[in-house]
């Protein structure tokens, strides 16, 4: 009777168990929700800004501090979005890996002579960098409890000081990109100097109309830079706090999935347990009475 109390307790344990990751699944869904609205609704913009800078820097004369290429850079600052909380399957781990990965593969040198700063933004990420010795210069835990722009804004705007004061040679932005509920993309994207695609002129494309600017393209491209460069970390967080609800929503589906099958083997070792209790009980039962009998 103590094997059937203990697969009791189990059941009721893994029930339990089960209603939590139904009802964080239903919570993840209802974020998702909101947190695709404001993604969907920001990348036009971003594109669009990002055509723009391309336009006017294929007219422009001059250089401009923030689209200045280093050959060969040394400094580097590196902005990671990752989550405050657990419980979203491979979101962080993965991202983490790849950007381990890519910092191995294209700036080995700068992350063994110390020249790597990192800002991170989650508490999963700053645990991870920490933990590894790097040069970890801001943190930003709680930052998606109220996603706010000015907030963003504060964070890009210290990064292009230093940058302008030549303290970095280059920006980086690592995140999960949302492609779906179950699959995100991981980018490594260089944020300064900002890079821009000019194509051949094509006349059938916008591209190609010659357009009259007032003020000049470099004074337009003055103002329009540090608006696109807050923007791009905006993005960052708006995509990651996507793909993380997604990405939870999926994991709590699977273990809701996975609780239902551990419940129906538990269920299936009580019955036995308690079948083998009752035929014991008979049999003792029988051979009693056939003692009486005898």
């Amino acid at each position: 009777m103590a094997n059937l109390r203990e697969i009791r307790d189990r059941i009721s344990s893994v029930k339990s168990t089960q209603q939590i990751t139904k009802a964080m699944k239903m919570v993840a869904a209802a974020r998702l929700r909101k947190a695709q609205e404001a993604i969907l609704s920001t990348r036009p913009y971003v594109a669009g800004l990002q055509a723009v800078i391309e336009k006017l820097s294929s007219s422009s004369e001059g250089e401009n501090i923030y689209m200045t290429d280093v050959e060969n850079p040394q400094n580097l600052l590196l902005i990671v979005v990752s989550s405050d909380r657990g419980l979203c399957g491979g979101f962080n781990s993965n991202l983490f890996r790849f950007i381990t990965d890519t910092l191995a593969a294209k700036y080995p040198e700068q992350v063994k002579n110390g020249q790597l700063s990192v800002i991170t933004v989650g508490r999963k990420a700053t645990e991870f960098f920490s933990k590894r010795n790097f040069n970890v210069i801001e943190k930003h835990i709680g930052f998606f409890d109220n996603l706010d722009f000015d907030k963003t804004a504060d964070i890009m705007r210290r990064a292009t000081r230093d940058f302008e004061n030549k303290k970095y040679d280059s920006v980086f932005l690592a995140f999960n990109e949302f492609k779906s509920v179950i699959a995100q993309n991981r980018l490594f994207s260089r944020v300064l100097p900002v890079a821009v695609e000019n194509e051949k002129n094509d006349l059938t494309s916008a591209q190609a109309i010659d357009y009259i600017f007032e003020p000049d393209p470099a004074e337009i491209l003055k103002k329009i830079l540090p608006l696109h460069i807050n923007m791009q970390l905006w993005r960052a967080l708006l995509e990651s706090n996507a793909s993380e609800q997604g990405a939870r929503m999926a994991a709590m589906d699977n273990a809701t999935e996975n609780a239902k099958e551990i419940i129906g083997h538990l269920n299936l070792k009580y019955n036995k347990a308690r079948q083998a209790a009752i035929t014991t009980e008979l049999s003792e039962i029988v051979s009693g009475a056939e003692a009486l009998n005898a």
